[in-house]
């Protein structure tokens, strides 16, 4: 297991104030080749895409991860030069925003809205879906963020849907 989070990152947006590099497309390739061949790979981006710079829609974030899979199934970088298996995750609703309220205005309502575009995009791809906001809830202490507990409960459900995913 290769484990690629990296904070702030986006799904398909340059950030113009943290930096180019936190475009999850730009370094998805070659994340993939590094690492071939990826029996499977999770893809839970979007939270940092609600910030109010980008002005993005839920759905057009969802597409955004959506692109990200398809680019990791047309890779080549699966078993035997194939695609990897994808486990697409919507990520967990924005809680109540203490500190980060100005950069994430709007969010919550935008997040509470990601499931229904997540799963579409994942079912028009033959993705894994897991809805995050199922399984977990967002700090108190800053609304984006979860606490360990919170992971721990990620972590257990991601596992199940890897392993459904992998047979």
């Amino acid at each position: 297991m290769v484990e690629e989070g990296l904070g702030g990152r986006t799904t398909v947006r340059d950030d113009p104030i943290e930096g180019a590099h936190k475009n999850g497309r730009t370094y998805l390739r070659a994340c993939l080749e590094s690492h071939r061949p990826i029996d499977l790979m999770t893809i839970m981006l979007g939270t940092n895409d609600l910030k109010a710079r980008f002005a993005a829609s839920a759905s057009d974030i969802a597409q955004g991860a959506a692109s990200l899979a398809e680019t990791a199934l047309r890779s080549g970088c699966g078993p035997n030069g194939g695609a990897p298996a994808v486990v697409l995750i919507s990520p967990p609703a924005v809680g109540k925003l203490t500190d980060m309220a100005e950069m994430f205005e709007g969010s919550e309502e935008k997040s509470r809205r990601f499931p229904v575009h997540y799963r579409r995009f994942a079912e028009q791809s033959g993705l894994v879906f897991l809805d995050a906001s199922e399984v977990v809830v967002s700090s108190d202490l800053d609304g984006i963020h979860l606490e360990a507990g919170e992971h721990r409960k990620l972590g257990e459900a991601v596992a199940d849907r890897v392993r459904s995913a992998l047979g």
